[in-house]
């Protein structure tokens, strides 16, 4: 609608495709951890968040099904199966959460947005009760004549 009002003289370069797939690569990892978390959990386990160190490097033990993976004196842990099914679950989660805030984002942000729209408070404003009552003879001349005085 009003593309050919604004133009970016900014080019697109490496940063934001950089800046994504790391965000990509970090929900990954905490969807794994938070995924393991809750098989330990509702196993009787316990709440059980690996230590800063072991947090990346214990990713490919907990997707192979280990659920004590970087963890440190886990005695009762859950099953292989119990932990790719959190997995899922948590993964499924993210996906549709993610995927919903990016329509958002997109539909707010994006190339199609609209530009130069107001805002809730300014529209209540502009066209709210205070502004009909003001400029009733305009709107509704045939029940509010312009020389007639009525008391709000």
């Amino acid at each position: 609608m009003q593309r050919e009002r604004v133009q970016d003289q900014y080019p697109w370069t490496w940063e934001l495709p950089l800046v994504v797939i790391c965000a990509v690569l970090l929900l990954g990892a905490t969807v794994c951890q938070l995924g393991r978390s809750l098989a330990n959990w509702f196993a009787g386990g316990g709440w059980w968040w690996p230590a800063y160190d072991k947090w990346v490097t214990s990713v490919p033990g907990v997707i192979a099904g280990d659920a004590a993976a970087g963890l440190p004196h886990v005695h009762q842990v859950a099953g292989a199966e119990a932990v790719w099914a959190w997995l899922a679950v948590v993964g499924l989660l993210t996906v549709t959460a993610s995927t919903l805030a990016c329509v958002w984002g997109w539909r707010r942000w994006g190339p199609g947005r609209m530009r130069g729209m107001a805002t809730v408070t300014e529209a209540h404003e502009l066209l709210g009760e205070d502004r009909l009552w003001k400029v009733r003879h305009v709107v509704r001349p045939d029940l509010f004549p312009a020389g007639r005085k009525a008391n709000r």
